[in-house]
């Protein structure tokens, strides 16, 4: 299944240390078979509020973003950007072929304990 690294930036800054960061980041996902999905603005906010930009990035599984983010190449231009952008980043397994939310529905509510009126 895929999985993705998902990022929230909250304060995106041009510094040139950030700059030099998107210069060398695509040599550290290509071992990985990473690639950006979506990278940045313009959004169109339909519900609540987005402060900042997003960025998606799409690996073959969670054992690939997960050796891509504790990589070596990528731990040393981390800071590059970790220390003038604020954000969260996350990583996830996606979906596969066929997903059907109603089996996700039907499985919390055998979880779920009854309630009784």
């Amino acid at each position: 299944m895929p999985a993705y690294g998902f990022a929230h930036l909250r304060d995106r800054r041009h510094h040139p240390d950030v700059l030099e960061y998107l210069k060398r980041i695509q040599g550290t996902l290509d071992p990985f078979h990473g690639r950006f999905l979506i990278h940045g603005p313009p959004t169109a906010v339909v519900e609540g509020s987005w402060p900042g930009s997003m960025v998606l990035i799409e690996f073959p599984g969670m054992a690939e973003a997960r050796a891509w983010y504790e990589s070596a190449e990528y731990q040393k231009i981390l800071r590059l950007r970790a220390d003038h952008i604020s954000g969260d980043l996350v990583l996830v397994e996606g979906v596969g072929p066929g997903y059907d939310p109603r089996e996700r529905a039907e499985k919390l509510q055998a979880e779920t304990p009854r309630q009784r009126a």
